[in-house]
């Protein structure tokens, strides 16, 4: 299948980036944005330090209520929590370095179903998770990883829900690691305290050696889960430790000027959607075919390439959930420069896919 480069003319991107308003907090956006990118509907309160990596809580009782949680990387950094209107609503401070954080629904713990979140502590070489909504520790101090290995300095991290049975894994990046086997998985079930605890049941995935991995994104209906190798490209193989460590594709190695990085999966249904990845120091991202292409399900085709106000983008997160009257099909977060996340309405970023399917 031919690869299609998205190219806007200026009036139609100027017709689309001006379908929203920037509301909320606007300090520590880059005035010298390019004017034609697509421009966000919120830009959220600013954090301490610095952002890195959001993730989207769905409140299932109420979409309208759900929640963003997102990384402040610093010493002395925490995770902090806004409302749709991009309001830091609660926060979680004196973390060390935490640098990426997901979401999953539904762990057992003392016999309640509880959704939580994880982050990587990098300092400290520790997963901390907290309970959600109400961002309570369940983790008896944080869970030690790559706890054989010299080089430790957890980065990403992406959690797996296997729906067969509702088990639930961390799948774990570090700032270093071998060429191969340099993810950890591990089980996530209760100590027997209330507490979350993880049990190693897999290292995989080929690294090249030329950055670092810190991107992570598992799709939990198709079993799969992706990993920028900076610099490099993106790996998929199998999210469940028992179907083997075989890696199934490597794409998205054309196009970037320096860092693969952020990558979320936008899911039109069961099997059918889009894999976005941060082109970095491009201020885009690049779009990918989520079923493959008609002749080979592990070939990503490229078919759109989105300009974004969103200033070097590490972490992003997306859903196709209706949230409210101004996120009817979905909400797409990204990470930005300037201590904020921009919240983009989904329907402009599938009007531009749209313009470019083959």
């Amino acid at each position: 299948m031919k690869k299609l480069v998205f190219t806007i003319g200026i009036l139609s991107l100027f017709n689309v980036a001006c379908k929203t308003s920037t509301k909320g907090s606007t300090e520590g956006k880059n005035n010298d944005i390019d004017t034609l990118a697509l421009k966000p509907s919120i830009v959220t309160d600013q954090t301490a330090y610095d952002t890195d990596d959001p993730c989207i809580w769905i409140n299932k009782n109420d979409t309208s209520k759900s929640l963003i949680i997102g990384t402040d990387k610093d010493a002395n950094g925490g995770l902090y929590v806004f409302d749709l209107n991009g309001k830091i609503v609660n926060k979680v401070t004196d973390l060390k370095r935490p640098n990426n954080v997901d979401v999953a629904y539904g762990i057992m713990l003392n016999g309640v179903a509880t959704d939580f979140v994880a982050t990587t502590e990098r300092e400290t070489n520790n997963l901390r998770m907290y309970s959600v909504p109400d961002m309570k520790p369940v983790d008896n101090g944080g869970l030690d990883v790559f706890a054989d290995e010299t080089d430790k300095a957890p980065m990403g991290i992406a959690l797996y829900t296997r729906l067969s049975d509702h088990a639930i894994f961390a799948i774990v990046g570090r700032k270093t690691g071998p060429a191969d086997g340099y993810l950890y998985q591990y089980k996530l079930e209760d100590d027997g305290t209330g507490n979350i605890k993880g049990t190693l049941v897999r290292k995989f995935g080929k690294y090249s050696g030329k950055k670092e991995i810190e991107s992570i994104a598992v799709d939990n209906e198709m079993g799969y889960v992706y990993y920028s190798d900076e610099t490099y490209g993106v790996h998929k193989y199998y999210a469940d430790p028992e179907k083997g460590n075989q890696e199934l594709s490597l794409f998205a190695t054309t196009g970037f000027v320096s860092d693969h990085e952020g990558i979320s999966i936008y899911k039109t249904s069961d099997s059918t959607g889009y894999i976005l990845v941060s082109n970095q120091q491009k201020n885009t991202f690049m779009v990918y075919r989520r079923e493959g292409n008609p002749n080979n399900k592990n070939a990503h085709d490229l078919i759109a390439e989105i300009p974004v106000s969103t200033i070097e983008s590490d972490g992003s997160d997306v859903t196709n959930i209706h949230l409210n009257n101004q996120f009817p099909e979905g909400m797409f977060v990204a990470m930005s420069n300037g201590k904020v996340f921009h919240y983009y309405d989904w329907r402009n970023l599938q009007e531009m896919i749209d313009r470019n399917k083959p």
